[in-house]
């Protein structure tokens, strides 16, 4: 299909409703509309809207250009995501995208052959406090990056899935963002990953995991650390409960998600930055398929996270042992 026509509008197809899909964004982004939905009720997909049986028919459909998935099964979506590149559309895929590293290269490389495009649901680093954050580390004033620090925690709901297989599971649907604030926003890519996890405290007793930590060795000699849990409190104010510090050679920053600021502390004192308002990523993907704007990342660079994730679970079912990110 290729890229769209600069002026034309690009014609969404919405495949799923568990994760984030964008039926409510859609209406505030320039230069997309929504042109058919598959798996949504009609009450969300809106009056009118044409709503398809099957997954196949929507796919068959010429005006649907862009399709954003969010597969009722998380670990079935990698085949979702190559019917679609495979009926000659691109993809929009709620995170994370595939739950093995062998799908996640299958799709990368059908991609790269039909010459479509495809994109994980990846705006962590482009929201705030998370972009200032990325800016000032790419400007160089912190230094050498050394060590970073992150947390990201949600509340638990009776409504999380006790199968991983649903939605990815603690590490790959939540840690994903930690690792996007180390590798996106920090700028370092993870070589090795060290994972541990427990159930302790799933009032229903099945297998939700409750918290996770882990051990990262980064590829320019660093070391990293993310929490992740399901015990933020409602009391927080905040759905997620989330951190990265980040330490270099000439400054340390710190965000704040509750003002979405960034403290800086270098020898002379510290600094605080106040974010600013940002283009959502998908406003960001459809500006890049209409030719008006660069990638926001490089495919690898954009799903390398998931990698991360994928090799963390695999850490933590193995006891916690070091898994090279593949």
């Amino acid at each position: 299909m290729g890229m769209i026509e600069a002026g034309n509008v690009l014609g969404v197809g919405a495949y799923g409703s568990n994760g984030h899909q964008v039926l409510k964004e859609i209406g505030g982004i320039q230069g997309a509309e929504l042109a058919a939905c598959c798996g949504i009720a009609e009450a969300q997909a809106g009056p009118g809207m044409r709503i398809y049986a099957s997954y196949e028919g929507m796919l068959a459909d010429p005006r649907v250009q862009l399709v954003s998935i969010c597969s009722p099964v998380r670990s079935l979506q990698g085949g979702d995501i190559i019917k679609a590149l495979q009926a000659g559309k691109h993809v929009y895929a709620e995170k994370p995208c595939v739950m093995t590293a062998h799908e996640l290269d299958e799709i990368l490389a059908l991609a790269a052959e039909t010459g479509l495009e495809f994109f994980e649901m990846a705006g962590t680093a482009f929201d705030e406090p998370y972009a200032t954050a990325g800016e000032i580390v790419r400007r160089g004033d912190l230094g050498q990056v050394v060590q970073v620090s992150v947390q990201k925690s949600y509340p638990y709901a009776d409504w999380r899935p006790q199968d991983e297989a649903l939605d990815g599971g603690l590490i790959l649907q939540c840690g994903i963002h930690a690792v996007r604030m180390i590798e996106h926003v920090a700028g370092c890519l993870v070589s090795e990953v060290a994972a541990v996890d427990t159930g302790l405290g799933n009032p229903k007793g099945g297998g939700l995991r409750m918290a996770a930590s882990a051990l990262l060795r980064l590829e320019n000699g660093g070391v990293a650390s993310m929490a992740l849990n399901y015990l933020n409190q409602a009391g927080h104010g905040v759905w997620g409960n989330e951190f990265v510090r980040i330490f270099g050679t000439r400054a340390f920053l710190e965000t704040d998600l509750k003002t979405r600021s960034v403290r800086v502390v270098d020898a002379r004192g510290e600094t605080t930055l106040p974010g600013r308002e940002r283009a959502s990523y998908l406003q960001m993907v459809v500006n890049y398929l209409r030719g008006m704007a660069p990638r926001p990342f490089e495919p690898g660079l954009e799903v390398h996270p998931t990698r991360v994730v994928i090799a963390a679970r695999e850490s933590a079912v193995r006891g916690g042992v070091f898994v090279p990110v593949k």
